[in-house]
């Protein structure tokens, strides 16, 4: 199912402030909370639709991406984030957006299963070097994380001091009649558990560091600093919903090719001889050598194009082009034949330039290309 365009979902402009955000996000929050439309599927998914929405937007480093890449730039696809929120994420993340510690159950007045508050863990950051081609192409990857696990063996208890719900609420008195105001219960964390047997090895939480082999789909078009998120392969949390795996992309520096957006450019150097004569040159490319006509009387900064030959675009629509940057090599060292043999030419008309008004200037031709 193609997901909606965030701002279309929050019904607000590209140009809107992170206040009018969560301003527009309340509005739906409020609309179609599950504790305001019991058993209402569609009203549920309006709720995670807008919550995963604002997810990304109030985020300047998230919004960024997304305006740039779109949903892929944020993990909207690829096995990465997105449309995975479930209720238990969107309580826990955006339980507080009405104000105050009670987040949406204080606010509807306490009952209902949305009023507690569940817990997650910690997100995990990784960095992940990739070459020009893995980049172009996409790649699948393994990468090796330390994360905290519940410990096999570990049992758990109902807390005491919140009886299970992980929170602790007052009743207040006041003159538009009472109000509820929850807490996070600091003895479970608000998990509403406490742990009853700890395993060897295990912390006070019932936690256990382990080492853990994760394979990741890394989609074609990726750029530096973009980041993707695998969900819950993050840091665990007793009774409550791990964490995400972020994976934050670094771009290995080439020394062949330069990338201009989903282009990549390459400098092609030529002798004068091939230049005025024409010749058949081999070139590199992402995916290996090809052989490339050069016609005769080509001049130094023709710019010419092999078509798709460049990076996938990251929503999968189309493939750059490799552009290949024609330079004309003067030698610097001659010996006296070759002195003499061009001094020869030297008066000749064909040796003199003339470029014409047909001829297009270096900008000319970078503003035809991109």
């Amino acid at each position: 199912m193609t997901k909606r365009d965030y701002y279309e979902v929050l019904g607000v402009d590209k140009s809107a402030s992170a206040e009018e955000i969560k301003k527009a996000y309340r509005k739906l929050a409020i609309k179609y909370h599950p504790d305001k439309n019991p058993n209402d599927t569609k009203a549920e998914e309006k709720f995670k639709e807008a919550a995963e929405a604002y997810e990304v937007l109030s985020n300047p480093e998230k919004k960024q991406r997304y305006d740039q890449f779109g949903h892929q730039g944020v993990g909207g696809a690829g096995g990465f984030g997105g449309g995975g929120m479930n209720m238990e994420d969107i309580f826990s993340q955006f339980g507080d957006i009405f104000g105050g510690g009670g987040g949406f159950g204080s606010f509807f007045g306490g009952g209902g299963g949305g009023s507690r508050r569940t817990k997650k863990g910690t997100n995990l950051r990784v960095k992940l070097k990739l070459n020009l081609q893995e980049i172009a192409n996409g790649v699948e990857k393994k990468i090796k994380v330390k994360r905290n696990v519940v410990a096999d063996g570990v049992t758990f208890k109902t807390c005491s001091t919140c009886q299970g719900t992980g929170q602790i609420k007052k009743v207040m008195n006041t003159m538009l009649g009472q109000m509820v105001s929850a807490t996070t219960c600091t003895v479970c964390g608000g998990s509403g558990q406490i742990v009853d047997k700890r395993p060897a090895g295990a912390d006070a939480r019932g936690l256990i560091a382990k080492e853990e082999v994760i394979p990741i789909n890394i989609p074609g078009g990726v750029a530096e600093g973009m980041q993707l998120s695998m969900s819950g392969k993050g840091n665990e949390i007793p009774g409550g919903i791990a964490g995400d795996l972020l994976i934050v992309i670094e771009e290995i520096e080439e020394s062949t090719f330069q990338r201009e957006g989903n282009n990549v450019i390459y400098d092609l150097y030529i002798s004068f001889v091939d230049a005025a004569l024409g010749a058949s040159v081999e070139v590199p490319t992402i995916d290996g050598k090809v052989k490339i006509k050069v016609e005769p009387g080509t001049q130094s900064g023709k710019m010419l194009r092999l078509k798709g030959k460049g990076i996938k675009d990251i929503n999968g629509y189309s493939r750059g082009d490799q552009l290949i940057m024609v330079n004309v090599w003067t030698p610097t060292q001659l010996n006296k034949e070759e002195k003499d043999a061009l001094e020869g030419m030297r008066g000749s008309e064909n040796f003199k330039p003339d470029p014409g008004r047909s001829e297009k200037t270096f900008f000319d031709k970078m503003k035809e290309f991109f």
